[in-house]
């Protein structure tokens, strides 16, 4: 037995090295792992037709216009690890907003940070309060995390509720989407990522740099982890280059506003 569970897990991680979906549940279950091929020449990468109707059905997006020119940076942010404050210094250098979904452990053990992101200007998102697997909890258990989280960010900061959302590890499902937006909240994945979160892995910000550039594209929405020292240091290389090639800089809000297609209704006015 033994073998085949060996088997197994060795496929799993062949198959997300890859960048493709996989779900490794039952049809019932239908945990989705978010993943993609990675795009090279400056294209933007696909999910495919079925993902892409289910996405669209929900106002959840993952890339903008493929024919501007305009980058959307994330950040996820579970646990500071020395690093989001540099991530910040740089920002606020280049003038650019950027989406920091946080986790309920990150409010509390590091909300002078959070505090900063809110007072400069940039957008919080919600990584949900313990950052469990989604798909795998009831709709209301789904809708408990969010709501948890935004109370805790109403205790500690001005900012009364957030309206975007972010999976933890990418897992979700339909129900996933569908909890969230009853109770106003849009999904936001991404089109840009690579390995960038073991913190005891530094690779140097070459690394980083050489990762974001390669996959460069219009309409990126960047996800980026703040553990990661390599994403301090290339940060500003790469936003040197972007613009060099022609490139400026969103903000999930102008993404929202610009697209016509996302149906905003369910969202707090």
């Amino acid at each position: 037995m033994w073998k085949y569970h060996l088997f197994g897990i060795v496929l799993a991680t062949f198959v997300i090295s890859m960048g493709f979906f996989y779900q490794p549940f039952s049809a019932q279950a239908k945990e989705i792992h978010w993943g993609f091929k990675k795009t090279t020449n400056e294209i933007p990468p696909e999910a495919g037709a079925e993902l892409d109707t289910m996405l669209e059905k929900h106002g959840a997006i993952y890339k903008g216009d493929p024919n501007e020119k305009i980058i959307y940076f994330t950040f996820d942010n579970g646990y500071e690890n020395g690093y989001t404050e540099s991530i910040l210094d740089t920002l606020k250098k280049e003038n650019i907003k950027a989406t920091f979904f946080l986790t309920g452990h990150y409010l509390e053990s590091a909300t002078p940070l959070v505090k900063r992101m809110i007072a400069e200007g940039h957008q919080i998102g919600n990584h949900s309060y313990g950052h469990p697997n989604l798909a795998r909890l009831s709709k209301e258990g789904v809708q408990q995390e969010l709501q948890k989280f935004d109370q805790k960010l109403s205790e500690l900061t001005s900012v009364k509720r957030t309206t975007v959302t972010r999976p933890p590890e990418g897992s979700f499902n339909e129900q996933v989407l569908e909890a969230a937006n009853e109770i106003g909240y849009q999904h936001i994945f991404w089109s840009v990522a690579f390995i960038d979160w073991h913190r005891d892995q530094k690779k140097g910000g070459q690394y980083a740099y050489d990762q974001l550039i390669s996959q460069i594209h219009p309409g990126a929405i960047i996800l980026m982890h703040t553990v990661s020292p390599d994403n301090a240091e290339g940060l500003p290389m790469f936003i040197k280059e972007a613009r060099k090639r022609g490139y400026t800089f969103g903000t999930l809000d102008e993404l929202n506003m610009n697209n016509q297609d996302i149906p905003l209704s369910f969202l707090p006015q």
